[in-house]
């Protein structure tokens, strides 16, 4: 795997020793540091169980990977797919009349993602979690070509979240000092969501925080310039006052006269 977000937050004892089933960019498998490639018969059942919660019903979980047909043809497809993961060396689910479920101990990707972003969001984050910044937009990128409807709202659950995990991260960064950093978090959350307003806000924050002026106004008119061409509309208000203020006439660098001054009056020419 890659030195990325995913790979560091799996690396982390105890993860390290226990199977892992990775979807982001995926699927496959990982079994005792290897890799190993799902079968195509086997694929979606192993994906829909990782991704529920806990125990999946086998009824639904048939019905919903083989809507076509009737009840007793889907229940011998899925079968047929457990078998041939465990042909595969892939025994990484148990089952019984009623229910699907992970082995135990069995790590799923989107799973330590989910809980690494919820630390985030809800405050409880460690420091190593803040260390956690090599971050690449290909964790967005669940199942691609993937289009079932339950991967498409489950990638869009994880999206959001996880974009609200990069602007927290990116402020708390920018809090502690980490100034680059916290700008090179939030630069991967207007990435993914070039339109999303809390991300560009972020990435002007962070630019504010390590006292670029010029960096922020270029990011509020680049963010500025995607909507009018995109939507056809103006940034909200409150974005566009963050830069103003900054350089209003209480501010130092305002009051330490020549360039500050001309970078305010450029600035009360930007459309709000």
């Amino acid at each position: 795997m890659a030195t990325d977000l995913v790979s560091s937050l799996l690396a982390r004892p105890p993860l390290l020793d226990f199977p892992a089933v990775l979807l982001l960019g995926g699927p496959y498998v990982m079994l005792n540091g290897y890799r190993v490639e799902i079968p195509d018969g086997c694929k979606r059942l192993l994906v829909f169980v990782a991704l529920g919660t806990g125990r999946v019903d086998r009824r639904y979980a048939a019905g919903s990977l083989w809507p076509v047909g009737n009840d007793e043809r889907a229940a011998g497809n899925l079968r047929s797919a457990l078998w041939r993961l465990k042909g595969a060396g892939i025994d990484l689910l148990e089952s019984d009349r009623c229910s699907l479920m992970l082995r135990p101990g069995t790590v799923v990707d989107v799973r330590i993602l989910c809980e690494w972003a919820v630390r985030l969001v809800d405050g409880s984050a460690t420091q190593a979690d803040l260390n956690a910044v090599n971050w690449h937009n290909d964790v967005m990128h669940l199942l691609p070509g993937w289009y079932d409807d339950w991967v498409i709202f489950e990638r869009e659950r994880i999206r959001q979240r996880f974009l609200h995990a990069l602007e927290v991260l990116s402020r708390r960064l920018a809090a502690v000092g980490r100034c680059a950093e916290a700008v090179e978090t939030a630069i991967s959350a207007v990435r993914a969501d070039p339109l999303r307003e809390s991300a560009n806000k972020t990435l002007i924050e962070a630019h504010l925080a390590e006292g670029n002026l010029v960096e922020g106004r270029r990011a509020y008119r680049r963010y500025r310039d995607t909507l009018r061409h995109e939507l056809g509309v103006e940034p909200g208000r409150e974005l566009a006052s963050l830069v103003r203020l900054d350089l209003g006439p209480d501010s130092p660098r305002f009051r330490d006269g020549g360039a500050a001054s001309a970078e305010r009056l450029h600035l009360s020419h930007v459309p709000g």
